[in-house]
């Protein structure tokens, strides 16, 4: 069964780096495309590293696009869905290769956490600035606190199930795709995914092959729709992709473990930080806008 997987998982990754790569095409053509520097290599580096190790990416790639204002708030979603793609199809590659999980549980998760990715990129790749930021802005302090749930030992006890039937797993299946759909506006599937697992009794392990395999198949889903779309910074996803690839490789096979207590609690006081200043740009955008309005009417 793992070997269909992985034919899935291998075409799944083909039509997506078709169709970015078509886009990419175009857009070099429209010359509305300019090629990664050193920097956006760097950041797909170090978030891809901190990513296969645990971490996560979403958050942190975020907080660094908000903070060197490197990418405009209405195209970080997309520009975080596709140029995190490629790096995530390894480490499900990797992550599903090496740990047991039971296969019947591990696609269900995986198919629902795609299905919700479908239908939130169809939503978020539609809305505007605005409400873009006040979605990404909840979706961090959200991440900041599970983040800080696992950093204070918080999480529920895990088990030792490597499987899930019955009630638990269509309760386990529903909430992926909860998780596939918040995705889309920067939520990543990491923590919430290893609260889930360890509620349903589920052995720590096996968190990694399901979330790693959601990301990987739900990415290249929600990736077409932004692509498709436009709605994403060409630029910065080119870097998170080419700095990302080796990184995944080192914290897999060189490095596979650090001490990341001290690190994790700097991504939370960032990740606030940034969820704090999304909101504040959203809330002063919308002063703006009703001013305009008041002022619309009164000439009027």
């Amino acid at each position: 069964m793992k070997v269909v997987l992985f034919i899935m998982l291998a075409l799944f990754a083909s039509g997506f780096a078709v169709t970015w790569i078509l886009a990419i095409r175009r857009a070099r053509r429209e010359l509305e495309a300019s090629s990664p520097n050193l920097a956006d290599i760097a950041i797909g580096f170090v978030t891809n590293f901190f990513d296969t190790l645990g971490i996560g990416s979403f958050a942190t790639t975020t907080s660094i696009f908000r903070f060197w204002n490197l990418v405009p708030d209405e195209e970080i979603p997309g520009t975080l869905i596709t140029g995190h793609t490629a790096p995530s199809l390894l480490e499900a590659f990797i992550y599903i290769a090496l740990i047991a999980v039971d296969t019947k549980t591990l696609v269900l998760m995986i198919a629902a956490a795609t299905i919700g990715a479908w239908l939130g990129a169809g939503v978020v790749s539609r809305w505007p600035r605005r409400k873009i930021q006040i979605g990404m802005g909840f979706a961090l302090l959200l991440a900041a606190i599970l983040m800080t749930m696992g950093a204070l030992n918080w999480f529920p006890v895990s088990g030792a199930l490597l499987a899930l039937s019955g009630p638990k797993l269509v309760i386990a299946a529903g909430f992926n795709m909860i998780f596939g759909a918040l995705m889309t506006i920067g939520v990543g599937i990491f923590a919430p995914c290893m609260v889930l697992v360890s509620l349903l009794g589920m052995a720590p392990t096996a968190s990694f092959p399901i979330m790693m395999g959601s990301c990987a198949f739900l990415m290249p889903v929600g990736s077409v729709q932004f692509i498709r779309a436009r709605r994403y910074n060409l630029k910065s996803a080119l870097g998170l992709t080419l700095g990302g690839l080796p990184a995944v490789l080192m914290a897999a096979f060189i490095v596979r473990s650090l001490p990341l207590k001290a690190v994790g609690w700097l991504v939370v006081g960032v990740v606030v930080y940034t969820a704090s200043m999304m909101l504040r740009s959203a809330a002063i955008e919308g002063r703006h806008r009703a001013a305009r309005v008041t002022t619309a009417s009164l000439n009027d």
